[in-house]
């Protein structure tokens, strides 16, 4: 029986970081994964979603090149078997750099499903684990509708699309959330023609209207057809091709033909059949692991981190939270409290996030100063071609403090982390405005945005 200081549950973006920390600060630690080091977010999620969709957009973009003067055949159609390639060759060399970060800061790892069997005692197959701590990093999964049975051949979830190997003609998405939409952008680019079925007035619900209509305008140049207050009632195989029954909110009827469903609706707890039950841990009517501010559950010696304690489901959260918790059990004060909590969509254009919208922040009866500056007026994004968008600050009127950013628009994903530093240090809008950004970049967009909100910006005429 072989004895931790702590066990942690999980290799995915919460747990190897927290495994790796807790071996940094001195602490003899094991791991143990059922499935790959790296878990969903480097095999299945993150790291695939994002190389298929920088695939398809070199390919939309060199494909469309005649109107910056570049002609050719154009690139051909998309191999797919290629494409699979590439990105098992990035997820590999990924994945194989975490065991070597686990194996190098001497975390012992083992393969298996684990079960918590009673106080301080972890099972692995069978194997036995004695320790002082646990960390539950299991994650999360796919939600499954009860009319559209995953049957990962014809009803898939993202796991599946993002494996494969030949493009379909024809794609239904039910769901039409950010990831739904980043993958339906992606193959709409590769040359397949898709369907969006969403049962909320909008899709990506909650984004503002601003932001929306960007994005809505390229999806509408992509050729996605969206249906928004409407639900997929029922599907039927018709010869090769699939019939989905719509039905909108008014009580209309629309019959879809596709080749492929890809249902994506949101996600669980992966909690259960883990024993937290029978050890008393606390969680929500979901079934997500309940935790303090600490990492820490209602018992003493469990902690839990990222997708599992529930949304907002982000690998850098659980990332930020499995840090969190290694510190603790070490003995190192340590807390999630982070002012804000980051997001990014790699839609096209891409948004990203952080902090209080105008409207939150109005809401909350803050006084609000704002800045905003768009990508027309930006040189670098002209040189892109790409100059859809805009940056918005949202500050206190009243000293100038900056409380929110929302981006849309060409690398949006690698701007907003600027914004997210200058709200962490309590910065206002003079100490961006002030900071000289190097040019022509698109960074400078964000100082632009900081001096448009006291009316300095010297790029655009502010109305």
């Amino acid at each position: 029986m072989a004895e931790y200081d702590a066990v942690v549950i999980g290799a995915g973006p919460g747990g190897y970081p927290c495994a790796i920390r807790l071996a940094q600060l001195g602490k003899k630690v094991a791991i143990v994964e059922e499935g790959e080091l790296g878990g969903e977010c480097l095999n299945f999620g993150c790291i695939p979603s994002k190389a298929i969709i920088q695939l398809s957009d070199l390919y939309y973009r060199s494909k469309n090149a005649s109107s910056m003067g570049l002609f050719s055949d154009g690139p051909g159609l998309p191999d797919m078997g290629r494409i699979q390639e590439f990105k098992k060759g990035v997820v590999s060399k990924m994945t194989k750099g975490v065991e070597t970060l686990l194996r190098g800061n001497g975390v012992a790892i083992y393969r298996g499903r684990a079960r918590i069997a009673g106080k301080q005692r972890v099972e692995v197959g069978s194997e036995a684990l004695e320790c002082e701590n646990v960390v539950v990093a299991t994650g999360s999964a796919f939600v499954e509708l009860p009319s559209l049975k995953y049957d990962h051949s014809s009803i898939i979830n993202v796991r599946d699309l993002l494996s494969l190997e030949v493009l379909p003609s024809r794609l239904l998405i039910v769901g039409g959330g950010f990831i739904g939409l980043e993958m339906g952008v992606a193959l709409a680019k590769l040359g397949t023609h898709v369907t969006v079925v969403e049962m909320m007035p909008q899709v990506m619900p909650g984004t503002e209207q601003e932001i929306l209509r960007v994005v809505e305008r390229r999806i509408k140049s992509l050729g996605i057809e969206i249906h928004t207050s409407s639900v997929v009632e029922s599907v039927e195989k018709k010869g090769k091709s699939i019939v989905a029954h719509v039905k909108r909110d008014d009580g209309a009827m629309t019959a879809i033909e596709c080749d492929l469903v890809l249902v994506s609706v949101g996600k669980r707890s992966s909690a259960d059949a883990m024993g937290l039950d029978s050890a008393g841990v606390a969680v929500d009517r979901k079934g997500f692991v309940i935790t303090d501010k600490h990492c820490r559950t209602n018992v003493r010696w469990i902690y839990a981190v990222g997708d599992v304690t529930g949304p907002p489901f982000l690998a850098h959260r659980a990332t930020a939270m499995g840090k969190v918790a290694a510190d603790v059990i070490a003995g190192v004060p340590s807390a999630m409290e982070q002012k804000v909590m980051p997001n990014a969509v790699f839609t096209d254009p891409e948004i990203a996030t952080a902090g209080l919208t105008q409207a939150e922040a109005e809401t909350s009866g803050i006084r609000t100063k704002i800045g905003k500056f768009p990508f027309t007026a930006s040189g670098r994004a002209a040189t892109f071609g790409e100059n859809e968008g805009f940056v918005k600050l949202v500050a206190s009127a009243e000293d100038g403090t900056v409380i929110g950013c929302q981006i849309v628009g060409k690398d949006a994903s690698e701007l907003i982390s600027e914004v997210v530093l200058a709200i962490e240090m309590g910065a206002t809008l003079e100490d961006i405005g002030l900071t000289i950004h190097p040019h022509p970049t698109l960074p400078e967009a964000v100082m632009e945005a900081a001096e448009a909100a006291d009316r300095k910006a010297t790029h655009f005429i502010v109305r």
